[in-house]
This record gives structure tokens, sequence and C-alpha cells, in this order.
């Protein structure tokens, strides 16, 4: 289990690192060296919208992903996602921009950049399985929660690295080469998945389980699983984007902060987060996963109004304290999630539904908040309105999980009845 848990926490963490490194460098590099021929706002707009395409295509690489876990083992999956997210983001790193290939440069970009998308969408289903279902009896939320730990590391790691970066090079070298040096550090990833290939052991029998078509076979046995676990989701993507990506454009843009303070505290908040993932995600354990995410959802709508009440002030102090309790109140629901969701579909079905569910939830939560929540600014002049769609956010997960609760109540994960 310490090899298993190792592997979900290392290929998670450098997983979710390629994709925030990715989005630092859209807002940072790539609109000058992709998109160039388009003035200032036009080329942000496009470098960002290629960040965007990764989350629309996470429900095709889940279902693509999950199709093979289920027929083939949860290992030799996650594996192949990992590879395939480490050598699409090494080979962004070695790109030709346009001055070197024209517009051949933002195509690749893209098609990267779907690559991407697709192993993400596999990924996080495989850890969270590999780690819930050969965990011992009794400790699957703890377990399961690895595989989230990696979010708040992946955050900490890629900010730390682009600050460094911007620190030790000139602008115009920063621009030239050293942009590309967080890329190239997801060889990495590589090395994660040659290690789980050659040192771990899956228990699960899939092969004599799985079914012929997952997909077909999920859609067939269970409809209303699937949309429930993307409504239990929901929260889990927005409140995070809220949290870690908004916070920055809100604090600088609207409140005219300096942009190192607010980093500051969405730094300091997401090493709260790494501590509170597995205390919470063991209390899972203790409590059920149900009332871990009721809880979690609950507190998580009353701290709406007082979280941007906060941030409000531009103090660094009430901003941080603001973030570091949204970040520990997310942290309750979101380690909870890999169990509660692993518990909710059969073994012969579980990797398609685990990840189509949660990829789902984390497009519509995810993708959308910072839009939804730049919108609800705009056109009301206030962050009430912001506090008011995480209220919303909060009711529909609060829900799903007490409907998925009953229609699905929590069983064994592991096949084996130990």
């Amino acid at each position: 289990m310490r090899r298993i848990a190792t592997v979900a926490l290392a290929g998670s963490a450098i997983e979710w690192y390629d994709f925030f490194i990715y989005a630092a460098a859209s807002a940072l590099v790539f609109n000058k060296l992709f998109f160039p021929t388009v003035d200032g706002t036009a080329g942000t707009l496009l470098a960002f919208s290629t960040f965007a395409v990764g989350f629309l295509v996470r429900p095709l690489g889940a279902a693509v992903f999950g199709h093979f876990g289920d027929r083939f083992g949860r290992k030799p999956t996650l594996v192949v996602a990992m590879m395939l997210m480490g050598v699409a983001t090494l080979a962004i790193g070695l790109l030709p921009t346009y001055s070197s290939v024209g517009l051949l440069a933002p195509i690749l970009l893209v098609v990267l950049r779907l690559l991407q998308g697709l192993a993400l969408g596999g990924q996080w289903g495989g850890a969270v399985l590999l780690a819930t279902e050969n965990a011992p009896p009794g400790k699957r939320g703890f377990y399961g929660g690895f595989a989230q730990l990696g979010v708040p590391i992946a955050l900490i790691i890629s900010n730390v690295i682009f600050l460094a970066l911007a620190e030790v090079t000139a602008p115009d070298a920063f621009l030239s080469w050293g942009w590309r040096i967080p890329f190239l550090l997801s060889v990495l990833l590589i090395g994660v998945g040659i290690y789980a290939q050659r040192s771990i052991e899956d228990h699960v029998p899939a092969a004599k389980t799985g079914a012929r078509s997952p997909f077909v076979e999920l859609l067939r046995t269970h409809p209303r699983e699937i949309l429930l676990a993307a409504a239990t989701s929901i929260v889990s993507g927005a409140a995070y984007y809220l949290l870690a990506v908004y916070s920055l454009s809100y604090a600088t843009t609207a409140l005219g902060v300096p942009r190192p303070r607010i980093l500051t505290a969405v730094l300091i908040s997401a090493v709260a987060s790494g501590i509170a993932i597995p205390v919470l995600s063991a209390l899972s354990d203790r409590i059920g996963r149900q009332r871990s995410y009721q809880i979690g959802t609950i507190l998580l709508a009353a701290w709406a109004l007082p979280l941007f009440w906060l941030l409000d002030t531009g103090s660094a102090v009430l901003m941080t304290l603001a973030l570091v309790i949204g970040q520990i109140i997310f942290s309750l629901p979101y380690g909870a999630l890999p169990a509660l969701l692993s518990e909710s579909f059969g073994t012969g079905v579980r990797y398609t539904g685990v990840a189509l569910g949660y990829q789902i939830g984390a497009v519509l939560g995810g993708a959308f908040a910072p839009i939804i929540a730049t919108a609800l600014f705009a056109a009301y002049g206030s962050s009430t309105p912001i506090s008011v769609y995480l209220i919303a956010v909060s009711a529909i997960s609060f829900v799903g999980v007490i409907l998925l609760s009953r229609i699905r109540p929590e069983r064994p994960a592991n096949p084996n009845p130990n």
C-alpha cells in the first residue's frame, strides 16, 4: 500500500502540475509566442482558449481510459495515462514557436493540449481506484485521499517554479527559453509511470470482471449514478477554481491588490489544504463518505459570504485567513470523494463510471466557475452574486450526494470481501 499510495500521490501531483503550468504559461507567454499576429487582448483570449480545450476533452479521456481500465486492469491503464501526459507536456516544452514555423506552432500546441486533457481525464479514475480498491478494510477514505493530495502539491510547486524562474531570468530570457523548463521537468512523470509498472501490483482482476463494452454497460446499468456522481462532483471543481484561480484575478483586477500578496495567500492556503486532505480523508472512514460530503457542502455554503467579505478588505492577513479556511472546508468533501464514488459503481464498470462522473462534474464546475464569477461581478459590481453562485453549487452537490447514497448505499469497494 505504501508503493500504491506513493504512485497515486506522485502521479496525481505531476499530472496536475502539468495542467497548472500550462495555465500559467497561457497567462504569461503563449499569447506572445504562439499568437503574435493578433493584438494583446485577443492573443491572451486565444491562449486561454487552448487551456479550456483541455477541460472539454476530459470526459472523453474518462470514457476512453475507463474502457481499458475496466477491461484490462487499473494499473496498466493508469501507467499509459501518466506516460501520455508526460510525453505531451514534454513535447510542449520542445515546441517551435510561431516565429519559427508559423501557423503550425499553434496547431501543434492545441493538439498537445488535447492529449493533456485526454490523459488527465483517465488518470484521476485510475489513481483513485488503484488506491481505494487495494486499500485494507476501513481505510479506503484515507488511501483515496492520496490521489487528491496531488492537487495542492502541484499548485504549490508550479507557482514556485514560475516565480523562481521569473526572478532569476531576464524577461527576454524567460520568453526565449525560461518558460520551457517547467514543461521539460515533466519527464519525471514518465519515470513515475515506469516505477508504477515495475514495482506495484494491482489486486483487482479486471480482465475477469470487466464488461466487453464497459461504457455501454455503464449507460445501461448505472445511468442515474453517472448524473448524480457529476452533480456531487460539481462543488469540488467550482469551489477549488474560485479559491485558487479566480481569487487571483478578483484581487488584482477588482480590488487592486498587488499580485504577490494574493499569490502568497493562495500558496499558504494550498499548504493548509495539503495538511487537511489526509486528515479529513481519514475522517470519512470514521463518520462515512456521505456525512463527510454533506457537512463539507454545508460549510462551503456557509463560508461563501464571509470568504468574499474578507477578500474585499484587501488585508494580507484577512485574505489569507479567508482562503485558508475556504481550502480546509473544501478539503472535507474533496478528500471523501474518491471513496464515495468508488463505492457507487460495480467493479466491472467502476473505472469508467468514477472517471466519467467526476470529469463531467469537473468540467461543469471547474471550467466555467471563473468565467461565471467574472461575468457576475461585471454585471452587478459586487461579490455577493459570486457567493450566491457558490451556495447554489454547494446545494446541487448536497442534493446529489443524498440521492446517490439512496441509490447506491455505501458498500465495500474491494472486490474481495475481506
